[in-house]
């Protein structure tokens, strides 16, 4: 008997040419499809011209739980699965981890047929640093919560990444106005890869301002890391070292401004300097 297998299947954004041929034989040759959609596996499959040879079974988040035991009964019989979601990555913000889950504790092979992400294509393109960088899911759609999340971001110095409904945008990101400054650096990336992609960049002062009369389509928002601002008094500690070391007040001052992103305005560490000295 063929051993069998869970395969998890990136699957287009939007362009159906940006499916990989590894998810093109999956389709074709898996005995199993678990969709989050099973309209849109159809209709994808159609799009690239390929007939799904296997069972197609509904596979969202309030079916998962239920679904699990079936899923790893099949591959424990031999069965290949395929998981895919509506678009994208399964499992980022979509269902999947539970069966993931419950085929590594039984043993069972997990494979991924990599593709893409809306996440990774935001970060991509904000033009925002990709070095470190954390997804934070949907923002939460209650007010409250969402400002308590939002505040849990002031000092987050890696890129966030999260989704949002359009009908929800301009009221989250007034609040990530409100709850981080304006000036914070964002880009808010709409409908990824299909024909009306749109990325706006700029401060989130800007960008609530941009999406106040209202946006349409699917959001993936990138939010810039935090630089956090020395305190007064590590600075002028800072800048006495260099002092006492033989530098000028004037000097020292602007080179502990120049080593320290988002520190206090030269002018205001200098006179800290001076009646730190007197």
């Amino acid at each position: 008997m063929t051993e069998g297998r869970l395969l998890l299947g990136a699957t287009p954004l939007g362009q159906p040419s940006d499916a990989s041929p590894r998810l093109i034989a999956a389709l074709a040759s898996a005995d199993m499809v678990a969709a989050e959609d099973t309209r849109r596996v159809r209709t994808l499959a159609k799009a690239l011209d390929v007939r799904i040879g296997g069972n197609i079974v509904s596979f969202f988040d309030h079916v998962e739980a239920a679904r699990v035991p079936e899923l790893v009964d099949a591959i424990s019989a031999g069965a290949t699965v395929l998981v895919v979601s509506d678009a994208g990555m399964p499992l980022i913000n979509d269902p999947g981890h539970r069966l993931v889950a419950a085929c590594v504790e039984a043993g069972l092979p997990v494979q991924c047929l990599p593709g893409p992400s809306a996440v990774t294509t935001a970060l991509a393109v904000s033009g925002l640093s990709s070095e470190k960088f954390c997804f934070e899911g949907f923002a939460p759609r209650k007010q409250a919560a969402r400002k308590s999340w939002l505040a849990s971001l002031a000092t987050e110095q890696r890129t966030a990444v999260f989704f949002e409904s359009p009908r929800r945008l301009a009221a989250c990101l007034q609040d990530a106005v409100d709850q981080l400054g304006g000036d914070r650096r964002a880009a808010v990336c709409r409908e990824l890869t299909k024909v009306h992609e749109e990325v706006a960049r700029g401060s989130l002062q800007e960008l609530a301002a941009w999406a106040a009369d209202g946006v349409l389509g699917e959001i993936t928002v990138v939010l810039a890391g935090a630089v956090l601002r020395a305190d007064l008094p590590t600075l002028v500690a800072r800048a006495n070292e260099l002092v006492d070391a033989g530098m000028g007040v004037k000097d020292a001052c602007a080179q502990v401004i120049a080593a320290t992103p988002g520190a206090a305005s030269r002018r205001e560490l200098y006179d800290a300097v001076l009646r730190s000295r007197d």
